[in-house]
């Protein structure tokens, strides 16, 4: 399965983001369940964070990414790229 890459920056106060993180951590473990090997963290050195996932298809990725609680409720800026693995 094609490996994806949502890498994101904050857009609102931490104490609005910080209402929505352990939803987004509920979200991240149901995609492990499921079968997508889904990461997630934040940058140790400036704002922001990625997330990273496995999806059959891009439009399969679009859907994940805009069902995050991150995204759903605004928290966030993203961009969402393929990531094609050369070595592992």
């Amino acid at each position: 399965m094609p490996t994806f890459v949502k890498i994101e920056s904050g857009k609102v106060d931490k104490s609005i983001f910080d209402q929505y993180t352990s939803a987004h951590r509920a979200y991240v473990e149901e995609l492990i369940t499921k079968g997508h090997k889904a990461r997630s963290g934040y940058w140790a050195i400036k704002g922001g964070g990625m997330m990273i996932f496995e999806a059959s298809s891009m439009d399969e990725a679009q859907a994940i990414v805009r069902h995050d609680p991150l995204v759903q409720n605004g928290c966030v800026n993203y961009q969402l790229f393929e990531w094609r693995i050369v070595v592992e």
